[in-house]
């Protein structure tokens, strides 16, 4: 070794990789994936494949542009092969046991060698948020049987638009094979009112302890029913549960004939033990075959039909007018008319509806 030169000596390193992937920048890949074509999500969704028909849902769920019209193709081709189902609609108070109760309902159908899809009606806004996992937690059993398929909605302020969106998924799922719909409303409000306008039968969950359950429930979402189903009829609350129906049975009798002829009944089940699920599966069956014979069936999917047409376009003239340039230019100056009372309420409208 030289004189002056020092036994220790440092090798130049390696320099180290960046941490992140280089194709990775902002948060979004620079390589997008490719977008599948109609044809290749149809495919899909007609075999069965519930990855594609996941992502054709999203597509619905997706306010962008180009992921709507892509949406509307693909409903468009299923259409032919939708329409083979029994749609079944589930409400009822918070802790009766609706989640409980569609598992167990489920199970069942799924045993009886049919498909099962589970969907959500949530129209809970964006500040009290909206669990998207939690009907998968809640139906651990169903989600791990692969004859069903759940879907809970996206929450959102628009009951409308969450209840369009959900009718379109209805069509998917019934290209996709599933012959058993179940909607569920996880909301409050109007949302019985708007799975109501989607299924063919109506199912109304309640607690033991007739009298002032009843009365704390809006006349018209028992009017809607077409059966009320007396749930956690376990043990020592099963005369209690007998006693419910019978109360709930008279009170049914209070109401008007249907237009569908069919008589409601009050029945008594546990979605625990399965007690009473075999029954109320035998009264939808009944229900089914009885509105087909006299056409009210069709004739009732029809008025929904149309229901929806004329709910779509409101919902879409709301959207547009809103959108539209003028509009956005003059609303708060108009809005500032109506607060000094220069205008009224309804001239203020006026204004603006001439712009578009």
């Amino acid at each position: 070794m030289k004189e002056g030169q020092s036994a220790l000596h440092i090798q130049k390193g390696i320099a180290q990789p960046d941490a992140l992937n280089p194709l990775f920048q902002k948060g979004q890949l620079l390589v997008k994936k490719r977008q599948r074509s109609v044809a290749e999500y149809v495919e899909g969704i007609l075999k069965g494949d519930t990855v594609l028909l996941s992502q054709a849902i999203t597509l619905i769920e997706s306010t962008k542009a180009e992921h709507k019209i892509l949406a509307q193709a693909i409903i468009e081709a299923c259409l032919p092969h939708a329409n083979q189902s029994i749609r079944i609609g589930i409400t009822g108070t918070p802790g009766v046991g609706k989640s409980t109760f569609i598992e167990a309902f489920g199970q069942q159908r799924i045993d009886a060698h049919h498909k099962v899809a589970v969907l959500a009606i949530d129209p809970s806004s964006q500040m009290t948020g909206g669990s998207i996992l939690g009907d998968k937690t809640r139906m651990q059993y169903l989600a791990n049987r692969p004859e069903a398929f759940i879907r809970p909605s996206p929450a959102g302020d628009s009951l409308g638009g969450v209840a369009r969106k959900t009718r379109e998924t209805i069509i998917l799922c019934e290209s996709a094979g599933y012959d058993t719909i179940i909607i569920e409303t996880v909301g409050v409000g109007q949302s019985e009112t708007a799975v109501h306008s989607m299924v063919d039968f109506f199912v109304l969950l309640l607690l033991p302890g007739a009298g002032d359950e009843l009365q704390g429930i809006k006349r018209g979402i028992v009017e809607m029913a077409d059966l009320i189903a007396v749930n956690k009829a376990d043990d020592n609350r099963l005369m209690l549960a007998k006693q419910a129906r019978a109360a709930y049975q008279n009170a049914l009798g209070l109401f008007p004939p249907k237009e569908s002829a069919w008589v409601p009944q009050a029945l008594i089940c546990s979605a625990i033990s399965k007690m009473g699920i075999d029954d109320i599966w035998q009264h939808i069956e009944n229900y089914q075959k009885f509105t087909k014979e006299n056409g009210f069936f069709d004739k009732n999917r029809q008025h929904q039909a149309k229901y929806w047409l004329h709910a779509t376009i409101q919902e879409e003239l709301k959207t547009r007018f809103y959108e539209n340039e003028n509009v956005k230019n003059n609303l708060t100056s108009i809005e500032q008319q109506l607060f000094l009372g220069e205008i009224t309420p309804f001239q203020a409208a006026e204004q603006l509806l001439r712009f578009l």
